[in-house]
């Protein structure tokens, strides 16, 4: 089955649609540095567009004709890590609705972090994928179970013409893990370490972890252990001096990137990419089972 991948930052979600089969015909970023990095690891184009200018937009991806249509507008106005105010990107959510709704591919795939379900932006983009006759199955995921070794949860919508709401929920469920994956679990013992540090937003909320449980979602920044931490009840050690912040590459791998993925940019920029992308293996996870649903209805496939 063929797609194009909208919003697609350095290339998660390209890279977990890929490995499951998928045509990946195009991508679009408008982030220049995102986009230099996904046209180090990928072969076929993207193209740096502001896709809140939909009507060019449209008039590109209609000559590229997807089956299916993925991706995730930018969530910084819907995190939990920002001021919960949704501002002007917000509205990128209602352009990529606007967009899909134009196209009319069979099938569409959106991501975001977990609170945009609630969000008045994807109130608004889901009428319009409900009048443009889609069915919606709407799922908050966590990466913990669905492959990822990282307690990182994602709102998914994955819509299908023609179909009633919900189509697909059983399908994603009867695939959970039955326990979170651990960072052990993933790596086994090749990290070299038992504890880490990941500096929390305030000092009421712990910053050591251990890999014998999942990781905290992987932000966009990446701090090392300052002078004043003073500890928290929950840490489940002191912090000592061989006590360290992951490393950018650990960081990756925990985002289940593989190793030979070529970051471009600066350690800001790179650190931030890390932050913003979808975990490849919950990319995986998704299209593996888009790709269940699409065989029980006889979908097309080219996959």
């Amino acid at each position: 089955m063929t797609i194009v991948d909208l919003f697609a930052g350095c290339g998660g979600m390209s890279l977990g649609f890929q490995k499951a089969g998928y045509d990946i015909l195009a991508a679009f970023e408008f982030w220049d540095t995102a986009a230099d990095c996904y046209e180090l690891n990928f072969k076929h184009p993207v193209y740096r567009m502001d896709l809140s200018d939909t009507a060019a937009a449209v008039e590109k991806i209609r000559n590229i004709n997807p089956e299916m249509i993925i991706g995730g507008p930018p969530c910084q106005d819907f995190s939990h890590a920002g001021k919960r105010i949704e501002a002007d990107r917000a509205s990128l959510t209602e352009n990529y609705a606007e967009i899909v709704t134009a196209i009319r591919p069979e099938y569409f795939v959106m991501e975001n972090v977990d609170r945009a379900r609630k969000s008045h932006a994807y109130a608004d983009a889901r009428e319009l994928f409900k009048k443009a006759g889609y069915g919606l199955t709407e799922m908050v995921l966590d990466a913990s179970l669905c492959g990822t070794p990282q307690k990182r949860k994602r709102f998914i919508c994955f819509g299908a013409l023609g179909k009633e709401d919900g189509f697909a929920e059983e399908t994603f469920k009867a695939h959970f893990a039955d326990k979170p994956m651990t960072l052990r679990d993933y790596f086994g013992d090749s990290l070299g370490f038992e504890y880490y540090y990941r500096h929390p937003r305030n000092y009421s909320r712990r910053g050591i972890f251990s890999i014998d449980e999942p990781a905290p979602t992987m932000r966009g920044v990446n701090r090392p252990v300052p002078k004043g931490y003073p500890g928290h009840p929950n840490d489940p050690c002191p912090v000592t001096e061989n006590l360290r912040a992951l490393t950018t590459q650990e960081r990756a791998l925990i985002q289940t990137f593989p190793k030979d993925f070529k970051w471009q940019g600066s350690k800001t920029d790179v650190e931030q990419m890390i932050g913003n992308a979808v975990p490849v293996n919950l990319a995986y996870y998704v299209a593996e089972r888009v790709k269940e649903v699409i065989g029980e209805y006889g979908g097309n496939k080219n996959d």
